[in-house]
């Protein structure tokens, strides 16, 4: 004997009950071919009703524009010729801007290195290293500057631009400068544009004679 489609009477009803609802659904939501869109948005939103109190909906604090500077200002002029090429940024002006003096000497001293007054007499790239790479690296290459008795060299580290972390080869150095090679630093300041710019930085070495 043949088994029933439906062996449980429960889900049979079931079945037709969902089958008659569905009829019924589409029945209600039937459209008639000659009512146009507008006709059926307006139908669509015969129950949607305005809420009044939100006619208006008045400000905690009222805005105030402050007071623009006109296009004759300086500000605007030095703007807009740094935007058409015409003027350079000023490095030192800038906030990865970096340099620091020994108290024995003059103040001056990091403005005029960051200026191009001191010759390089060598450098280290500390590109593509890893943070324990780098430290080593900058380490041996300070300790034989100071043997040879070098006067201005430069560390190559860049800006981090390309680091989720930032610059961590720049902030690493400045700590090495501050900690165990302290005595043996005058000054540093980031580098000419030229020269590397905000990704390199400049450093005068005391030197022992």
């Amino acid at each position: 004997m043949k088994a029933s489609r439906y062996s449980v009477k429960s889900f049979k009803d079931l079945k037709e009950a969902l089958e008659c609802s569905d009829k019924q659904i589409l029945t209600e939501k039937s459209i008639p071919d000659n009512k146009t869109d507008e006709e059926i948005f307006l139908d669509a939103m015969a129950d949607v009703r305005e809420i009044k109190e939100f006619r208006e909906i008045p400000s905690k604090k009222p805005l105030r524009i402050k007071h623009l500077p006109s296009e004759n200002d300086d500000s605007f002029k030095i703007l807009r010729e740094i935007v058409n090429g015409k003027r350079k940024i000023r490095l030192s002006d800038t906030g990865e801007y970096i340099e620091w003096v020994s108290q024995n000497i003059r103040k001056d001293i990091a403005r005029r290195l960051h200026q191009g007054h001191f010759s390089v007499q060598d450098f280290i790239d500390l590109h593509g290293m890893t943070l324990g790479e780098a430290e080593e690296a900058f380490s041996k290459f300070f300790k034989d500057a100071l043997r040879r008795r070098l006067f201005c060299i430069k560390v190559i580290h860049g800006r981090g631009l390309r680091s989720f972390r930032g610059p961590v080869l720049k902030e690493a150095l400045k700590k090495w400068l501050h900690g165990t090679f302290r005595k043996w630093v005058l000054a540093y300041s980031s580098a000419k544009d030229c020269d590397g710019g905000l990704g390199a930085t400049y450093i005068i070495l005391k030197t022992s004679r």
